[in-house]
């Protein structure tokens, strides 16, 4: 199973004009019954094929790749009051739900085909959005290859900015994908992400349904926020398929300016109150009118890419255990009280509590001990050593540039034989390992040395 975990394998994407043309027809038929019950909502439009470039046909994963994009992606979930385990736990409990095939593409286990029902709705979800996280990271990286791509959760973030009034919108996107490089604007795109275990005609309605929630944030100027949607398929037999669409558009960029110039990111973020609604520009001199969703304008540029990229960094943290250090990066409306409980990690203090040097990088972080099939196994999650360092001291400016500095240069390798499991390093300077505990020997006593 850890071999498994570890092995490469292809993941089929379908992202062409003819998904395009399907996901407009279960747009039209959703619309339409809508139209008749007196309801309706607004969707992003547009919604095209990706460049072949950016995708092809497949793009090359081990399972263990999807897990810790899923485990990082649910870092800040706030899933349990245990945080580590209880959040670590939405990407482990997966460990044996995948199977790579060597030489072919990559499909569901016999396991993960037999779950129940409610686990099976949960499984779509948060498989979907493992491999969503994967393929946004590898479209944009190809897309700008000068800049770094970060994924984090739109709604930590989205709690800094909007009151809770405006949380009763139903529609918001899954993640933000911040592409960034140090000193200079970001851009930021939405992304909607689903998962299910049935025929390749759920993915367009899934498709249609997530395009309202991407089109609830603006970013930038009315209808200009490029974003990306996804369908993972999950069937009994043959090959998960992603389906993805992206739409175009020329917003998205976080500019300064000289009444409200980027902020320093190791300062700290605040709370805004945005009042909720997007704007929509009215012809001739009447007054703009606004449309349910949340808007970033240009006033509030700076203070979201100053939120977005904190938000990041504190995901980063949580993945290593460190409650601190999470506090630090949080606003109080994002939840900084549940970290901020006065113990830190034990790496930045005089105890060192995880430590393991894996492909030969010394990381830092928090480790579980659970059983998989009647074996003890021990999951580590953590940050290189010396990164960690810089967030445990507040310093992400400088965390920033290192990482995009080390861009290109961290291990490709998925097992590690002096740790004898499978390892996934991110070019964030995070590393997912796993392997069968190894049980220390009990010093002996008195009596048994006797």
């Amino acid at each position: 199973m850890l071999r498994d975990l570890a092995q490469l394998s292809s993941v089929a994407v379908q992202s062409n004009a003819a998904l395009a043309g399907s996901v407009e027809t279960a747009v039209a038929r959703d619309d339409k019954r809508r139209a008749e019950k007196g309801t309706s909502v607004r969707r992003k439009s547009g919604l095209d094929a990706l460049p072949r470039a950016e995708i092809g046909h497949s793009i090359e994963l081990a399972p263990w790749h999807v897990l810790h994009d899923l485990a990082q992606a649910l870092s800040l979930s706030r899933q349990g009051a245990g945080r580590g385990l209880a959040e670590h736990w939405g990407g482990l409990k997966y460990s044996q739900a995948l199977d790579p095939v060597s030489d072919s593409y990559m499909q569901l286990s016999t396991e993960a085909k037999g779950i129940a029902r409610d686990y099976k709705r949960l499984q779509s979800r948060e498989l979907g959005q493992g491999f969503s996280v994967a393929l946004a990271r590898e479209i944009l990286g190809r897309r700008y290859p000068d800049r770094f791509v970060s994924l984090v959760s739109a709604d930590i973030v989205m709690r800094a900015g909007w009151s809770k009034a405006s949380a009763r919108y139903p529609y918001r996107p899954d993640f933000f994908a911040e592409v960034w490089k140090p000193g200079e604007p970001s851009r930021v795109f939405p992304i909607a992400s689903a998962g299910h275990h049935g025929s390749p005609k759920f993915s367009h309605t899934q498709l249609a349904a997530r395009s309202a929630h991407v089109e609830a944030m603006h970013i930038g100027a009315w209808n200009e926020t490029p974003c990306l949607v996804f369908s993972t398929e999950l069937p009994s037999k043959g090959p998960l398929t992603v389906h993805a669409l992206h739409a175009c558009g020329e917003g998205g960029w976080l500019y300064d300016s000289p009444e409200h110039p980027l902020r320093s990111l190791n300062s700290t973020a605040e709370n805004r109150n945005i009042v909720p609604g997007i704007q929509i520009p009215a012809p001739s001199d009447d007054a703009p009118s606004s449309e349910p969703g949340f808007h970033v304008q240009g006033n509030d540029c700076a203070w979201f890419q100053h939120v977005v990229a904190r938000t990041v960094t504190a995901g980063v943290a949580a993945f290593a255990g460190d409650g601190a250090t999470v506090a630090r990066y949080l606003t109080s409306d994002q939840g900084s009280r549940r970290y901020d409980t006065g113990i830190a990690h034990a790496a930045a203090g005089s105890v060192q509590d995880s430590e393991y040097k894996l492909l030969g990088i010394p990381f830092v972080g928090t480790d579980h001990v659970f059983r998989l099939n009647n074996k003890r196994v021990e999951a580590f999650s953590g940050v290189a050593a010396d990164l960690f360092s810089l967030l445990s001291a507040g310093e992400v400016e400088e965390y920033r540039e290192e990482i995009y500095g080390r861009r290109g240069t961290w291990p490709e390798q998925t097992w590690d034989p002096k740790w004898g499991g499978p390892v996934s390093v991110r070019e964030d300077g995070t590393v997912l390992a796993m392997r069968l505990l190894r049980l220390r020997k009990s010093p002996p006593t008195e009596e048994t040395s006797a």
